[in-house]
């Protein structure tokens, strides 16, 4: 048995975790983010520096690094951020490759700026094992890298052989700085549907600076207030940024009510939020090293210009020895971008860039109808079952699809002929059945998880919000409902919809009733919440959703359930919904909650489930049933709802 070298963590530094290149792809559809270097461009330097391959992962550290030792000699690089480094007291230079005796002290330093993360990348990598095909960590989540966790004082990872690596030489790393010019690809959204002309002119005029809760899931930034053109997002919530859940592209900039964030590496894949641009990817390692405080000017430029970005940068990871002077931008008319493709036929959609490595496929008006939601699962479908090289991610939203390629493999005009070619020999969806399941969950209404959630935030993000203190009676009065009871006796008795996986990460259902006459109206979260207990239930717009994992969230939360990811060493599958599930609540107590919670992730109890099927005719059966009830509910809430912004305006 052959014993592996292993580097053993004296001191941990903040947030240092294991880090590969590529992360996990491939997972998007059910809210598993890439995770991966933050600062792609630099973990990849640096790893060619000591002659690893691609693959190999190493560490990446954020305001202080660590404090290190390796049981043999082994080569090292350190980059980013990491300019104070020592070993056994003596200065070691970014970019340059340097000998680790065994037995000798790597501290990394503190990371004082400019540039927010440092990397360290050892000769033969660190050989921790794969979770999802990647060591990368992805903390949220809590798998990957050690233990799915940052590193801790005594903790010892293996390193990787040493055979068959390439030569060892120095590199020139990118230089970081406090004030950034980030390029962007206008779009997908914009003017004149969600931003006015000068709304977008403002988006690339203002000097953004970096606010301090950012983090891996993304950067947000401080300026002023998006000048919106319209009052709400209608059915997708009382904000004009919501918008019926799309996917984000990683460097995509929602507008998460009036702050902009830029999705990162750790972000949701899934949301309800207008993105006005998407960051080129040659520039997307800039996001890893943006610092609290720091500019950041956003520089909208063509797709060739993106094009011609990502092949020098390409050719700088070839040769190594790239000039690090910045690259030239070529500005664009701040406009979204042209749209490839267009049909008028039923029903109508669009197909637009969302930066240059993805597609988004938006079809019928800006409302629900479960028509289309049915046409863009059978585009996905046709989509995954011919397949071109190069396509790597296929997300489905309630009315839109994003496709994301490689952009060495395959361009994106090419990709939306091939689209445009599926839709037009699709089924008509008015007449498809597809397979389901019914499911039924237990919830803990009023659950004290859910109500800590609110407390956090009328405490420390904003105590004057509509929704403060208490999200269940905001709803209340939203929906024009007499008692709080009443929002709780609704979702028990509603059958909901999954329509998208992965909204708040980790195979997290949004939902929608399949009975207009259950549809709640109510709106996020602006700004968001930066905590949100595991498996809280919320609703947005018109729709709710489970959360899958802690973290930040916009959901009005009226409960908690079980879990719905299990992550296994097995390789069953971790997400435990599927697209079109029919969801059913039962109300429980927070005691059997807590039980019920336990059983599940142990692997003792699974969700209970049947064979179903979903059809449109289901939806038109109660629509038929029912037409005058649910004319005068909607124009009730509506009535409701617009009451409600008006007091929130003034």
């Amino acid at each position: 048995m052959v014993t592996l070298a292993v580097v053993t963590v004296d001191q941990p530094g903040v947030q240092t975790t294991v880090q590969d290149l590529a992360g996990r792809p491939g997972l998007w559809d059910v809210g598993v983010p890439p995770s991966g270097a933050a600062d792609e461009l630099t973990f990849a330097l640096v790893n060619a520096a000591v002659g690893n391959p691609d693959s190999a992962a190493g560490l990446e550290c954020v305001v202080a690094g660590p404090v290190l030792t390796c049981d043999e000699d082994r080569l090292v690089c350190l980059g980013g951020a990491a300019r104070q480094a020592t070993v056994d007291g003596v200065a070691v230079r970014a970019g340059l490759v340097f000998l680790l005796p065994a037995g000798a002290v790597l501290d990394v330093g503190p990371l004082d700026g400019p540039g927010m993360r440092g990397y360290v990348a050892f000769q033969g990598g660190l050989d921790v094992p794969r979770v999802l095909g990647s060591r990368s960590t992805f903390i949220l989540g809590g798998f990957g890298g050690q233990e799915g966790r940052p590193l801790a004082a005594g903790d010892q990872l293996p390193l990787g052989r040493r055979e068959n690596l390439l030569t060892p030489q120095p590199v020139t790393l990118p230089t970081i700085t406090g004030t950034w010019r980030i390029r962007v690809i206008p779009g997908p959204h914009g003017a004149p549907e969600h931003l006015t002309n000068d709304g977008i002119d403002a988006l690339f005029a203002t000097a953004w600076t970096v606010d301090h809760r950012s983090d891996r899931t993304g950067i947000r930034l401080s300026g002023p207030t998006p000048g919106w053109a319209r009052t709400d997002g209608g059915e997708a919530g009382l904000h004009p940024s919501n918008v019926h859940d799309s996917a984000y592209p990683v460097g995509g900039i929602m507008l998460s009510g009036d702050t902009p964030v830029i999705v990162g590496k750790d972000g949701p894949s899934l949301g309800g939020f207008v993105v006005p641009a998407v960051v080129i990817e040659a520039d997307r390692w800039m996001l890893g090293q943006l610092r609290a405080g720091d500019s950041v000017q956003l520089v909208p430029v063509t797709l060739a210009a993106a094009t011609d970005a990502i092949q020098t940068r390409r050719r700088w990871l070839t040769d190594l020895r790239q000039d690090a002077a910045p690259l030239t931008v070529s500005p664009a008319t701040p406009e979204r971008p042209q749209v490839l493709h267009e049909s008028g036929t039923a029903p109508a959609y669009t197909i637009r860039c969302a930066g240059e490595r993805h597609l988004l496929v938006e079809a019928g008006p800006a409302e629900l109808d479960l028509t289309v939601r049915v046409w863009i699962h059978l585009l996905a479908q046709a989509l995954r079952a011919n397949q071109p090289t190069g396509v790597t991610e296929i997300v489905e939203g309630v009315r839109s699809l994003l496709v994301a390629v490689d952009s060495a493999r395959l361009p994106l005009a090419a990709l939306a002929e091939q689209l445009a070619f599926l839709a037009g020999g699709l089924d008509d969806p008015e007449t498809v059945v597809l397979p389901a399941r019914e499911v039924v969950l237990p919830i803990a209404f009023d659950h004290p998880e859910a109500h800590e959630a609110m407390r956090r935030y009328a405490t420390s993000v904003r105590p004057d919000a509509p929704w403060c203190p208490d999200n269940v009676e905001f709803i209340r009065r939203v929906n024009d409902l007499g008692t709080r009871d009443e929002v709780f006796e609704i979702v028990e008795a509603a059958t909901y919809l999954v329509v998208g996986l992965g909204d708040v990460y980790l195979g997290a259902p949004v939902a929608v009733p399949v009975d207009p006459r259950h549809r709640l109206v109510t709106t996020k979260y602006n700004p968001a919440r930066t905590w949100t207990p595991q498996n809280a239930v919320g609703i947005g717009g018109i729709y709710l959703c489970v959360y899958g994992m802690e973290g930040p969230g916009g959901y009005q939360l009226v409960g908690r359930t079980v879990p719905v990811w299990r992550l296994s060493p097995s390789d069953e599958q971790p997400w435990l919904l599927r697209q079109f599930d029919l969801i059913r609540f039962t109300p429980v107590t927070v005691e059997q909650l807590a039980h019920d919670r336990a059983e599940l992730a142990a692997g003792r109890a699974d969700l209970k489930t049947t064979p179903a099927t979903f059809s449109i005719a289901d939806v038109r059966r109660i629509e038929q049933e029912a037409p005058v009830d649910i004319a005068n509910l909607r124009a009730r809430r509506r009535a409701a709802f617009d009451a409600e912004r008006a007091r929130w305006g003034a």
